[in-house]
């Protein structure tokens, strides 16, 4: 066999052989080049675009049909139309695209009725125009719309003809603008004419209110109304009132400035026609991360009645309001924080806005600095606090206050411990000290002198050291030694005067110690007891019981400064120390030696019961039934009568998560005389357990069902710190709770059907009379406070509370609370108490128009 011939690729062998003479190509070079047209080239010429040519495309498109006219260079789209340009977003059911001029019509439909089906849909930005009509330049950006809806913020918009003029800014004619989103709004604000700068503000003319498309014949020249998001500065508009105390006036006006990213300031003024003003200067101030507060000055300048009255009262006034708070994260180890609250007794007498503070007869403040050695066992407190009473009008004031500490160290610890540790090592002690100083004034009388006789000093060191000795078994030994210790400054000793038959008292002042001494040895343990059930939905019921002894001795130390003196004619003594009664701080320590015993037992109650899950699985699940009841007292050896201490008897409890019971009460072992005198015979020797002197019952539930809607959950029980516009309104808590009574749909909780709650408080003492007669002084109180939901657009709470010991209603109050859409209703009612009062406000939801509402108050006394 011969191979194929044929190559494979179907080609044939090119048999001729190349030529062997080579001539010269005698043409010459084609002056035209050839090239390949199929290859994409840049074109290099520059081509001058004309003034009339859009900055961007436009794109459109149409699931119906489009229709192009050449001659008038204008494009028809029909059909759920999409047009785009640069920012702008239109949609519409036809849109007329006119070449020539860049205007482009888009025009929604209506029914054989004439009703507008589908609207034209334009988006620019934040912008968003539904219209009848619309007419856009793309050159220009500029355009008319008819029938137009639109909302800015919490604005909606509707006017029959709209002029865009820029991105911003939007003239409109025969505006309708209200803040509820209904299509027919239950109120609305009518003007001929209206500017809204986007995100800005919004500027009417005249303008006249209309409910449920009636309109009011009440006009108003303009309308001014803030769109901006988060914090601007801008002017805060006033509240008209009429009081019965200094006429009628305008309470809130002021302004508000911004003055950068971490501080803002407020002035705020109330004037009143009987000639009587209040001004407040708030700033607030926060670093995230770093700190926050603020700060109110409060000048206030009352004038009760008209001058020549017979209760006229005029009074100027100051109040200092100062909350200040570190971020821990800022400097770890370090805090800050303030709580100020001072000025004048009589300020608060002449509050008009807030009863509750013509009743606050204290005041308190406080300012502390804290350190903690990260790593150490060292902190250190600064404080300084104030407190003042308004009636007598005197200030006491404690500055500084400072405490070092040092926590449990133990000093006889190995650095490098090897093998078990010893018994030394676990000594621990620590060290707390205190030094206070303390000056008191009057506000009418203040003055250097007073504050110098009036000054007070003195300090405190306490050491503990303990030993925790490894457990004995079941056994917890812990003994301890305490060593406290005064220093006072000054001194006083009295001294029979037999010419006046008086007492004459010296005071000397100086540094003076006393001392405490205290030795103990305590023993603890835990015993524990089940009893288990058996084909009972209750598994087992556990006992813990923790009782508690130790010995202690404190010798008398302070012999020194008890001393006897007479103090009368007959020559009887008394003993006194002579650091009481005097301008001290600190007063020693008890004279009386202590050795004796502490004992007392805690228990515990809890359940182990059967469960079922939601999804039907079983579980276990512990119920505590006592959270702990016990007693504690003691006995000193010591003593040559009445060694034997009160019981102390407690019990508490949660039970089921849902009744609170505490119980506290004292039990006297020892026997009183037929003259009401307690002699030295223990009630147990006679086989009775003693005498209860006192007790305390408090016991408290509440019932709250479940949200109607779950996924809402809870909607308003709390501050809703969000939606309050004024960044200062938490600060001051009299505007706090108007605002509250005043917004009761941002407090009420509308979606929780009922919650209701119990509160009932006894106490009793008993007394023996010198007859031997016994006295029960009793007393008991009866706390109820509910709300309930009727539907979900009315709610209706209250609160009373009864004076059991009276048989009386000492307090009752009713709220009812009405959501009606993009309004709000709230009545409240107080007939019986101290303060009765009757308001009643309607208010817009929007907080843009929270100054518009109709309020009614009358508020009645019993000073």
């Amino acid at each position: 066999m011969r191979a194929d011939t044929v190559r494979p690729n179907g080609r044939a062998r090119d048999t001729t052989r190349p030529d062997s003479l080579r001539l010269r190509d005698t043409t010459g070079r084609d002056s035209l080049s050839v090239r390949d047209t199929s290859i994409l080239r840049t074109d290099t010429f520059s081509l001058r675009l004309s003034k009339d040519t859009l900055a961007a495309p436009v794109n459109y498109e149409a699931e119906d049909s489009a229709v192009i006219q050449v001659p008038e260079k204008k494009v028809i789209l029909y059909g759920n139309t999409k047009t785009t340009y640069q920012t702008v977003d239109l949609r519409a059911p036809v849109v007329i695209i006119d070449q020539q001029t860049n205007v482009l019509t888009a025009i929604g439909t209506k029914d054989s009725l004439g009703e507008t089906v589908t609207r034209a849909v334009m988006v620019e930005k934040e912008n968003k125009f539904e219209s009848d009509t619309i007419r856009y330049n793309f050159k220009s950006q500029k355009g008319l719309t008819y029938n137009t809806f639109t909302n800015q913020n919490e604005i909606f918009i509707q006017t029959e003809v709209a002029k865009k003029v820029d991105s911003n800014t939007v003239f409109m004619k025969g505006a309708r603008f209200t803040t509820c989103d209904l299509d027919d709004p239950h109120f609305a604000f009518r003007a001929n004419k209206l500017k809204v700068i986007n995100q800005k503000v919004a500027v009417s003319g005249p303008m006249h209110p209309e409910f449920e498309g009636v309109p009011l014949p009440v006009y108003l020249p303009f309308g001014f109304y803030p769109l901006s998001r988060g914090r601007h500065s801008g002017l805060i508009a006033p509240q008209f009132v009429a009081t019965d105390q200094q006429g009628l006036g305008l309470q809130g006006i002021g302004y508000y400035k911004v003055l950068n990213d971490y501080v803002d300031a407020m002035l705020r003024a109330d004037i009143y026609s009987y000639g009587g003003w209040k001004g407040d200067l708030i700033t607030s101030y926060r670093k995230r991360y770093r700190y926050n507060g603020t700060l109110n000055l409060s000048l206030q300048n009352s004038k009760i009645n008209f001058k020549g009255d017979p209760d006229y009262e005029a009074a100027r006034t100051f109040f200092i309001t100062w909350s200040h708070s570190t971020d821990q994260r800022a400097r770890p180890g370090v805090t800050f924080n303030a709580s100020v609250n001072a000025g004048s007794s009589k300020y608060n007498r002449y509050i008009t806005t807030n009863t509750l503070r013509n009743f606050q007869n204290q005041l308190s403040s406080s300012i502390s600095y804290s350190k903690n050695w990260i790593g150490k066992p060292f902190s250190l407190q600064l404080a300084a606090n104030h407190n003042q009473n308004n009636q007598t009008r005197l200030i006491n004031v404690n500055l500084p206050d400072a405490s070092f500490t040092v926590n449990q160290i133990f000093p006889l610890q190995r650095k490098e411990a090897l093998g078990a540790a010893r018994w030394y090592e676990k000594v621990g002690i620590g060290y707390s000290g205190q030094f206070r100083n303390q000056f008191s004034f009057y506000d009418s009388a203040f003055s250097s002198k007073r504050l110098l006789d009036t000054l007070m000093w003195g300090a405190t060191h306490n050491i503990p050291i303990a030993l925790s000795l490894p457990p004995a078994g079941p056994l917890l030994i812990t003994p301890s030694i305490s060593y406290q210790q005064q220093w006072i400054m000054s001194r006083t000793e009295y001294a029979w005067n037999p010419v006046t038959d008086t007492l004459d008292a010296i005071t000397y002042k100086g540094f003076h110690m006393a001392h405490s001494l205290a030795v103990g040895l305590g023993f603890n343990t835990n015993v524990f007891g089940t009893y288990n059930f058996r084909n009972s939905k209750i598994l087992a019921i556990r006992h813990a019981v923790r009782p508690t002894f130790n010995i202690s001795y404190s010798p008398n130390l302070a012999r020194s400064y008890f001393k006897s003196v007479q103090y009368n004619r007959a020559g009887d003594k008394r003993v006194y120390n002579i650091y009481q009664n005097t301008s001290n701080i600190y007063s020693g320590y008890s004279n009386i030696e202590f050795g004796g015993i502490g004992f007392g037992v805690d228990n515990s109650l809890e359940m182990k019961v059967r469960a079922t899950t939601d999804s039907g699985a079983a579980e276990t699940k512990k119920i505590r039934l006592i959270d702990g009841f016990g007693f504690t007292s003691g006995y000193n050896f010591l003593l040559d009568s009445f060694q034997l201490n009160t019981f102390q008897l407690y019990l508490r409890s949660s039970l089921f998560d849902k009744i609170n019971l505490n119980f506290t009460a004292e039990l006297d072992p020892y026997e009183v005389s037929n003259f009401g005198r307690r002699i030295n015979t223990v009630s147990f020797a006679k086989g009775r357990l003693g005498r209860v002197t006192r007790g305390n019952l408090s016991l408290s539930t509440s019932f709250r069902s479940k949200p109607r809607d779950a996924s809402k959950g809870n909607e308003t029980v709390s501050v809703d710190q969000s939606r309050i516009t004024d960044p200062t309104l938490l600060a001051d808590q009299s505007r706090l709770q108007d605002y509250m009574r005043r917004n009761p749909r941002e407090f009420v909780d509308f979606n929780i059907p009922y919650d209701f709650g119990v509160d009932l408080a006894m106490g009793f003492s008993r007394n023996w009379t010198d007859d031997g007669r016994v006295v029960t002084d009793f007393n008991s109180s009866l706390n109820l406070h509910g709300s309930f939901s009727l539907t979900p657009k009315w709610n209706f709470s209250a609160q009373a509370f009864y004076d059991l010991k009276l048989n009386q209603l000492g307090a009752f109050s009713l709220s009812i609370n009405r959501d009606m859409h993009c309004w709000q209703m709230a009545i409240s009612v107080s007939p019986i108490g101290l303060q009765r009062y009757f308001t009643i406000t309607i208010s817009p939801k929007s907080s843009l128009l929270q100054n518009l509402r109709v309020n009614r108050t009358r508020v009645f006394n019993d000073f």
